[in-house]
């Protein structure tokens, strides 16, 4: 168990001196990892309760991914997107049968923000072949979509703006609970609307249904393009393939309809930590690049889509969807319990193994630092809420481990100790 005296300062120095100061780390070097668990410099074991903020679903090191890399490198690792690499098409065909949409079409690239990024393109360039000026986007306050100029401006956060303005006055933003004001917003210069099922960086806050139906139909009615942003979402997290799975339909929708989208997005969870972005259209909106329209030197090369099609693989074979369900059914209801049993926590949110716990006041730091320090990494999102995006793979005696660890940390920060 870690007792604070740790490695991670002998290389702050150094990065102070050599890295540009653009995160605020933890103070913990670490060095190897193993299924849910790290191993920092010092030889301590912290159980990962965020998952390289909700990337490495399989876990660390998982030996289907790590045989499928090292089998790639050895035979082929970049060609440039000049020429045809069977990874690439595999993976995106694997893809398009995740999402059940047999016309559906894929572009990769590197990372959320890019396939985000994309993603504004492409439904630009869908709307300007209605009307030059249906370039506008409608998303929500509290959104996360990246940091690229177009994805920052796309994100409901003033705050992650004002350093960065003018970002222009192409995105319209409403609070991500009003399908009135989402279907006043809409316009016929409305090029699409954009949803996450789940706000993650925004506090792990669900997108509800009447969001999803007043979004489709909006889009329906201007002939704008409706993108589900699961960056953060996708590929089992919240217990299903994807977030949008999730939603239901307004009637006449048959039941248990979902409101499905034009396009999805994804990132995160898709190579389990190598670098990847996808964009997924369908029908029409699947067919509006051409050549020249959008490109990147390294996005879906043999590497990073050989790790993806064993994430696929791994995930369908070892019913980890499911999986998720299940796990983040009894997560839930644990952080319910210690919500119950705290004086520092109000309440749980979240779906699958997307989950919060809520905080009676701006205590989410000094809970993520004492998790820390009883060897459970989370983070704090925001000022009262502390998010947990553990692996996949997370095992029943881990999610004790999880459970009691964070126990301990809201005990330390109610007794004042640090």
């Amino acid at each position: 168990m870690p007792d604070g005296t740790w490695a991670a300062p002998r290389l702050a120095t150094r990065e102070a001196a050599a890295l540009m100061g653009t995160y605020t780390r933890q103070p913990v070097e670490f060095v190897a990892g193993s299924g849910a668990w790290l191993t920092d410099a010092a030889g301590n074991r912290y159980l990962d309760g965020l998952s390289g903020l909700a990337v490495t679903s399989l876990g660390h090191a998982h030996p289907a991914v790590a045989h499928a890399v090292t089998d790639q490198v050895r035979r082929l690792v970049h060609t440039s997107n000049l020429y045809y690499t069977a990874p690439q098409v595999l993976l995106a065909e694997r893809l398009v049968q995740t999402l059940g949409w047999s016309d559906g079409k894929v572009f990769f690239a590197n990372s959320g923000a890019e396939a985000n990024e994309a993603a504004l393109k492409l439904a630009r360039r869908h709307g300007k072949r209605q009307h030059p000026d249906k370039v506008g986007v409608v998303a929500l306050d509290g959104s996360f979509h990246g940091r690229t100029l177009a994805t920052l401006a796309a994100t409901g956060n003033p705050a992650k703006h004002e350093p960065f303005e003018p970002l222009g006055d192409w995105v319209t933003h409403v609070a991500h609970d009003d399908p009135q004001a989402l279907d006043a917003a809409v316009t016929e210069r409305t090029s699409a609307v954009l949803l996450e099922a789940v706000q993650g960086e925004g506090g792990v806050r669900a997108v509800g249904d009447p969001m999803w139906q007043a979004a489709r139909a909006a889009c329906d009615r201007v002939g704008a393009l409706l993108i589900a942003d699961e960056v953060q979402t996708g590929l089992g997290r919240l217990g299903a393939w994807y977030g949008w799975q999730q939603t239901r339909a307004a009637p006449p929708a048959p039941p248990a309809s979902p409101v499905a989208p034009d396009v999805v997005t994804l990132a995160k969870a898709l190579a389990n930590g190598l670098p990847i972005g996808a964009v997924v259209a369908v029908g029409e909106a699947g067919k509006v690049f051409g050549p020249g329209d959008h490109a990147t030197t390294f996005g879906g090369g043999p590497v990073v889509c050989a790790a993806a099609l064993a994430v696929l693989r791994t995930i369908e074979d070892e019913g980890l969807v499911a999986r998720a369900a299940t796990l983040g059914a009894e997560l839930a209801a644990r952080l319910a319990g210690l919500a119950a049993a705290s004086p520092l926590a109000a309440s749980t949110r979240g779906r699958g193994l997307l989950q919060a716990l809520v905080l009676d006041g701006p205590a989410a730091g000094a809970v993520t630092a004492a998790a820390l320090r009883h060897g459970l990494v989370v983070n704090a999102v925001a000022p009262a809420i502390v998010r947990l995006a553990p692996p996949l793979v997370l095992t029943d005696p881990d999610l004790d481990e999880l459970v009691e660890r964070l126990r301990r940390a809201l005990d330390d920060v109610q007794a004042g100790r640090s």
